[in-house]
């Protein structure tokens, strides 16, 4: 939760604007953040660079798809991107060019324990789940033999 409010009261420090949330809820009986968002933020801003692994949404204006692909891809990160679009082939398009381990296209659910899930970059090494997660805990082996006699 504190660690949470930081990177929140950083992103105002560095000038994003909030416009909803950013508050700890000590009333919900918990450690609770409140779903946060901040807009007019840049990529150089702690915000937009790390992963907060909390209710924080970072909005980046961008110039074009080309844009919008290098803002993404401008990270030492790459575990899960977005795309939002009323066109679908031009999403899947785009999300070839990211640089993550999973895109979710129109809200779809990418997560799920048929699917290989993991990063990109410092995002992770190999895959947890589905097939490819499966492999990378099974220990091959060959025992190669003649039948006597």
């Amino acid at each position: 939760m504190e660690r949470i409010k930081g990177y929140i009261d950083q992103g105002i420090r560095e000038g994003a604007r909030l416009i909803a949330g950013g508050n700890i809820r000590p009333d919900m009986g918990g450690f609770f953040v409140e779903p946060t968002c901040f807009v007019d933020v840049t990529n150089d801003m702690t915000i937009a660079r790390e992963e907060i692994f909390g209710p924080v949404l970072a909005v980046i204006a961008y110039e074009d798809e080309n844009d919008a692909v290098r803002i993404a891809n401008d990270s030492e990160y790459g575990l899960s991107g977005g795309i939002a679009s009323g066109d679908t082939d031009r999403a899947i398009r785009l999300a070839a060019r990211f640089r993550s381990g999973t895109v979710s296209i129109n809200g779809a659910r990418c997560v799920d324990g048929d699917l290989p899930f993991g990063g990109y970059k410092a995002s992770g090494l190999g895959r947890a789940w589905g097939i490819e997660g499966l492999e990378d805990y099974t220990m091959t082996k060959v025992v190669a033999y003649r039948v006597a006699g």
